[in-house]
């Protein structure tokens, strides 16, 4: 049975990059005092890694499990008469985009970007509260809003942008934007629920930017 095929991303190493063998990656990573680096089954997987952090991945399994119907099940459906938002980021930290949808239609209802300097993480919380803003605007109190990161739900709930990156000239719009986000938390409440998108049962959000 033929060996299959593994790709191997180096964040740290002589050179970083994807690479589609071991003994390529190997030689990137041999000597090298605190090197990083991880397998991937897809190739599409670990490019998209790469945009991210190693932390993201030391010590997880990269291997995608398939759920069955019965496990599918479990999730139930989503709410189509909702919110989906969801970011884009190219690098980390890198170019940054977000956006809101409505989740039956797919019909764009808002979009910002792009921004200097950014992460996904900080795309995915603003987009957040700028759908919980513009849902209030409407009085469209009971549509819900989905998003399919956990940090940024978190992050709103504790009403704080906990990110760690740093900011300069470059990216000083985006905190701006961070600074109007927080206060609009701090200063408002809103009845819409925050939903988590469950992306192994559904696929991908309604709002993905299909970069992946």
């Amino acid at each position: 049975m033929a060996k299959k095929q593994k790709y191997y991303v180096v964040w740290k190493g002589h050179k970083t990059g994807v690479f589609n063998s071991w003994e390529d990656c190997k030689q990137q990573v041999q000597g090298y005092v605190g090197a990083q680096y991880k397998s991937f089954n897809k190739k599409s997987d670990a490019e998209k890694a790469f945009k991210k952090k190693y932390s993201d991945f030391k010590g997880k399994n990269t291997k995608k499990k398939v759920l069955s119907a019965k496990e599918k099940a479990k999730y139930g459906s989503p709410i189509l008469k909702s919110l989906s938002v969801d970011a884009a980021c190219s690098g980390n930290p890198g170019i940054l985009e977000y956006r809101g949808v409505l989740t039956d239609t797919k019909k764009q209802v808002f979009k910002q970007g792009p921004f200097k300097k950014g992460t996904n993480n900080i795309g995915e919380f603003l987009a957040l509260v700028h759908g919980i803003s513009l849902l209030k605007s409407k009085k469209m109190f009971d549509y819900p809003i989905y998003s399919d990161s956990k940090i940024a739900i978190s992050w709103v709930k504790k009403k704080q942008c906990r990110t760690n990156i740093l900011f300069n000239d470059e990216n000083k719009e985006l905190l701006e934007l961070i600074k109007r986000a927080e206060k609009w938390l701090q200063e408002n409440s809103f009845e819409n629920p925050i939903l988590k998108w469950e992306t192994k049962a559904w696929g991908e959000i309604p709002a993905d930017f299909g970069r992946k």
